[in-house]
């Protein structure tokens, strides 16, 4: 099942093993997130930027998210990282610059 997600938010992921990862997200994602460090899952999350601009680059991400991943339920029970192509990497990266994140 594809999603239909709007991502408008950048956060800070960091791994139980103090490695850390920015991704896009939305509210809703922020808060599995933040129930995945409950769950210990994770180790922290915590959003950098709020309502970003919706570019090209922004866009493409999202595509690539919603056609690739299944936003998960509130019941989980691991937390799925979402992996890159190297061209969804590319657009992450450029909404990072654009946002002055990194």
């Amino acid at each position: 099942m594809k999603s239909h997600e709007v991502l408008s938010l950048i956060e800070e992921i960091t791994r139980n093993d103090d490695s850390k990862y920015f991704e896009l997200s939305n509210m809703v994602q922020n808060g599995r997130a933040e129930l995945a460090v409950q769950r210990g899952f994770l180790k922290g999350v915590r959003i950098l930027q709020l309502n970003i601009p919706r570019s090209s680059h922004v866009i493409n991400y999202e595509k690539y998210i919603n056609e690739n991943f299944e936003m998960p339920i509130e019941a989980f029970t691991e937390y799925q990282e979402w992996h890159r192509t190297e061209e969804a990497q590319n657009d992450l990266d450029a909404i990072l610059m654009d946002n002055h994140i990194e």
